[in-house]
């Protein structure tokens, strides 16, 4: 997992729009903090450090310890609702992390030793099918990545996720299929001759099919020469 980020909030007495939209006004945005079988707390934070942090990339997939009133709460961002029209952050969603909780995030894949793969070092081109992989993991044991070797990887070879060897305290959040995270194709160029060389079958084939066509061509021209 990255390294927490640490974000300064003030709880909010007031909720609903009016609130809020006094509360944007002033460069905060209203949030909740919620779960762990707690009540929610709702929060304000300043909209300049929450986009900061969102520019980061890996905010959404961050432990974020907010600070309130003297407390840290660790946390995990749930979503960050965007104004459609001027892409501002205008409310965000935050789940209390609970010690021996669960917790089901994205974390993105790696792929390593790309020069042990020959279908690689023939040309072929790793088509990365899931770039995120969805797991449920202990919520204090949340990998900043999954790593997967292609050593030994040939042109149309792929990559399921009963191959992945995953963290201890982690599982894939999809049991019911054994889906494709990647795979290994032919080279574009080699895909192109392929596709020309199919091109110049169908030509030919067009050829056959005229010539075949032709005594049928002349028997209507007989016929119309015997009525003349």
């Amino acid at each position: 997992m990255s390294d927490a980020l640490t974000l300064p909030a003030e709880t909010r007495e007031r909720a609903g729009k009016g609130a809020s939209r006094a509360l944007r006004r002033d460069g905060r945005v209203p949030a909740v903090i919620y779960g762990g079988k707690e009540e929610p707390v709702m929060i304000h934070i300043e909209e300049k450090e929450l986009v900061k942090q969102l520019m980061t990339g890996h905010f959404m997939n961050s432990i974020v310890e907010i600070e309130i009133d003297g407390k840290t709460l660790r946390t995990l961002p749930k979503d960050v609702a965007l104004d459609p029209v001027k892409d501002r952050p205008i409310h965000a969603d935050f789940l209390r992390m609970v010690k021996g909780g669960k917790i089901e995030v994205q974390v993105p894949v790696v792929f390593t030793n790309e020069e042990a793969s020959p279908g690689l070092k023939k040309g072929g081109v790793l088509n990365v099918v899931r770039h995120e992989l969805e797991l449920v993991c202990d919520n204090d044991r949340i990998p900043s990545e999954i790593v997967i070797d292609v050593t030994g990887k040939e042109v149309g070879d792929a990559i399921h996720i009963s191959e992945v060897t995953l963290p201890e305290g982690s599982e894939s959040a999809i049991t019911d299929r054994d889906f494709t995270i990647a795979t290994l194709v032919a080279p574009s160029a080699l895909k192109r001759a392929e596709g020309e060389a199919g091109d110049d079958e169908a030509v030919d084939a067009g050829g056959v099919a005229a010539t075949e066509q032709g005594p049928d061509d002349d028997a209507a021209q007989e016929q119309e020469d015997k009525s003349a």
